[in-house]
């Protein structure tokens, strides 16, 4: 059993393949390799835990039924830890129940790490000054000044799917990803 995060997956959505630069060209490629990508890596047993903003579509009943499909094809124990679009979905009980739990924050120990979720990047969080990690999601592939002032801080680290190869990763890669991408021009 792995423990894996991730963040921003925005499926349904297909602006956000313009606006964050993915190498999709639709939203159905998009939808469909996020599905590839996430199901290579992660078992029934593993749970994943993801920071927000999974699924952005349509919020009449089609995209309400849509959102429920895409994540039922999801393998793992999901985790939700809500963020500024998933609020609308979480009112359709079909897809409210494909999630372990509900939270719009979360405290978790990994490998001996006191971890703070929250789909929002915080300046200060729970523990902070005790040596707590924080993972979060919103700002995408964004090197803005959120971006800078949270890698400062060390551990802080961005789940989202844009910096991550568009998958669900472990703690250990997700701090490999994060100093790749401070390391872009």
């Amino acid at each position: 059993m792995a423990t894996f995060f991730t963040a921003d997956l925005h499926f349904g959505h297909s602006e956000i393949i313009r606006f964050c630069d993915r190498p999709f060209n639709d939203i159905n490629e998009m939808n469909t390799e996020l599905i590839k990508n996430w199901n290579s890596r992660v078992t029934n047993d593993d749970h994943v835990y993801i920071i927000g903003d999974l699924y952005y579509g349509g919020r009449d009943a089609a995209g309400r039924d849509e959102a429920s499909e895409i994540v039922g094809r999801l393998n793992g124990i999901l985790h939700l830890v809500s963020g500024n679009h998933d609020h609308p979905y979480l009112k359709n009980i079909d897809y409210h129940y494909l999630f372990a739990d509900t939270d719009q924050i979360r405290f978790l120990k990994n490998e001996n790490k006191n971890i703070f979720l929250c789909h929002y990047p915080l300046a200060e969080w729970s523990g902070f000054y005790r040596g707590s990690w924080h993972v979060y999601g919103h700002i995408h592939n964004q090197k803005s000044d959120t971006y800078q002032y949270m890698a400062s801080t060390g551990r802080a680290l961005n789940a989202g799917v844009d910096i991550c190869e568009y998958m669900p990763v472990t703690f250990d890669e997700l701090i490999e990803y994060n100093n790749k991408f401070n390391q872009k021009e």
